[in-house]
């Protein structure tokens, strides 16, 4: 295996799971990162190269100068995999210029920041017929007559530009229970210059959350995918999964499939729906054009999509695979749980018996391996010093 994988942002598990999916393989991994603090992620035994770079937001000329140079001491081309939204953001605006010394499986210039952005991925669902939440533009006129109308409250106040609004508000979108929030929520995005939509509250709890995981070759053909059913969320009820079990779909896998492969979608991606309580129709919420927190679930069940990206992309691609059984297997991110699991009983979401009758299943952990102990080590000792720091 002559190309190296190069891996973007290794300061957190998604990336450790890339390098762990590629190494176990006799991959070349490459672990990218603006410091060496924190990044417990290139501490795999699977990672065989660690390089750090100008910082992507801060330097992003220096950064993308950095992975040319990189690229053209290369006796081949290096696969190239973002694990971040940033990195997909920077890697879709020079697209044509890093696939020059790069191989990266999308195409088409503007199609990862569109199916990123909330804005532009739920007009591209309406057109070809994926079911969106209600929503409201801030530039509507009688925009709070609307929401009143049409969303109702509760109601959420949701970014255009995801990772933006979290780095800045450490949340991923305003609930609001009146108009007197909702103007006040609408201030605050204003004063930062960020973009926001107002949306309706699909009914149902965070168990009514599902993924829909899939690989798309080079035709735009869904080849490899996985359904996965989320149970707790980390902030609790909008935030990222921390708990959820593989769960066969197939209502999901004619949703997701026929919706990517008719907009062209190469490469990994995985949309998020809500299936409404009330009527049981699924929702699209969002997606993810990159490796996702669920990887290892993934992985564990028997779809190792990082690999299934690195075999296509050199020539080599795998036998299509999908998971069409319930393999009783979660994804588990042992710490943010426990800080959820004490929010949901908190709040008389769940019981401790629920909870702990939920634990009895087959675990993909998001960190410990046993077979690759130096991550989760190296991740122990992080935050103990974030604890004793405080």
């Amino acid at each position: 295996m002559d190309n190296k994988a190069v891996i973007l942002g290794c300061n957190y598990y998604i990336g450790l799971s890339i390098i762990r999916c590629l190494g176990v393989h006799g991959v070349h991994t490459v672990a990218v990162d603006y410091s060496s603090k924190n990044n417990y992620g290139a501490h795999s035994k699977y990672c065989s190269e660690r390089i750090l770079a100008p910082h992507y937001q801060e330097d992003p000329e220096g950064f993308l100068a950095f992975l040319k140079a990189y690229a053209e001491k290369q006796s081949e081309p290096p696969v190239l995999i973002p694990g971040h939204d940033n990195y997909v953001e920077l890697i879709d605006e020079h697209l044509e210029e890093l696939k020059g010394y790069y191989l990266i499986p999308q195409t088409k210039p503007g199609l990862y920041s569109q199916v990123m952005n909330k804005e532009t991925v739920h007009r591209l669902a309406e057109e070809h017929g994926v079911a969106v939440p209600e929503t409201v533009r801030i530039n509507e006129d009688d925009l709070l007559e609307k929401v009143d109308r049409i969303i109702k409250y509760p109601c959420i106040v949701k970014p255009v530009d995801s990772p933006a609004f979290v780095a800045k508000f450490r949340s991923k979108l305003f609930k609001v229970h009146n108009q007197q929030e909702l103007q006040e929520a609408l201030a605050k995005a204003e004063k930062e210059n960020l973009e926001v939509i107002v949306q309706r509250i699909i009914p149902g709890f965070d168990d009514h959350m599902y993924t829909f995981d899939a690989y798309l070759n080079q035709d735009s053909k869904v080849t490899h995918w996985v359904t996965c059913q989320k149970q707790r969320q980390y902030p609790i009820n909008f935030g990222a999964s921390v708990y959820t079990e593989q769960k066969y779909v197939p209502e999901l896998y004619d949703l997701g499939s026929k919706f990517l492969e008719a907009i062209g979608y190469k490469g990994f991606a995985e949309i998020e729906f809500k299936k409404d309580a009330e009527t049981g129709k699924f929702y699209l919420i969002e997606i993810n054009a990159r490796t996702t927190n669920l990887n290892n679930l993934l992985y564990k069940v028997g779809v190792n999509f990082p690999y299934v990206t690195y075999r296509e992309l050199t020539g080599n691609p795998l036998e299509p695979m999908a998971v069409t059984k319930d393999t009783k297997t979660a994804f588990w991110y042992g710490y943010e749980d426990m800080l959820a699991v004490k929010d949901y009983i908190k709040t008389g979401q769940l019981s401790v018996r629920e909870v702990l009758k939920s634990l009895w299943k087959h675990k993909a952990y998001a960190i410990w391996d046993w077979k690759d102990p130096k991550p989760a080590v190296s991740f122990a000792k992080m935050m103990g010093g974030k604890i004793l720091g405080k």
